[in-house]
């Protein structure tokens, strides 16, 4: 009898791991397991999204506060949009709010920060924040600074 409550108490402890080890998994990669609650759906439109991602973090002063939820081309302005997916506490966001997209690090993953604007018009459920910054392409970059110093080299 002792040896059968011994079996079971350990096969308890495992699936207590595994269950604790799914959860961690679940929370870092960003998806939920329970409905995110009261949230509301604002568009921007940017020239270059390179490296941006669905589920990618929106945040305002460091903190979290939403998620991009879509991102497509639109067919008559040629530009990215994307679908962010803003949480209800935060209803407050002057219409003329800034969204950028930044890096993590020096190479690390791509999320949307919002600088807010002094409007006194919030942000609603479909609205569309115009003034918007792109991603920067490290590649570019490089690419102008060596064209760049090319072009100098042929001067001299």
């Amino acid at each position: 009898m002792q040896n059968r409550t011994l079996e079971i108490g350990v096969g308890l402890f495992l699936m207590a791991g595994v269950l604790a080890l799914l959860l961690l998994a679940l929370r870092v990669s960003g998806l939920s397991v329970g409905s995110a609650g009261d949230t509301y759906k604002v568009y921007a439109y940017f020239d270059n999204i390179a490296g941006l991602t669905v589920r990618a973090k929106v945040t305002m002063a460091g903190v979290s506060i939403g998620k991009v939820t879509a991102i497509d081309l639109d067919r008559d302005s040629y530009m990215g949009r994307v679908t962010l997916e803003l949480d209800g506490n935060v209803d407050n966001l002057p219409e003329d709010s800034t969204a950028s997209i930044l890096t993590a690090g020096l190479l690390g993953e791509k999320y949307i920060g919002i600088s807010v604007g002094g409007e006194e018009a919030v942000l609603k459920d479909g609205s569309t924040i115009h003034d918007t910054q792109s991603s920067l392409v490290l590649e570019d970059l490089i690419g102008k600074f060596l064209l760049n110093s090319v072009n100098k080299d042929e001067a001299n």
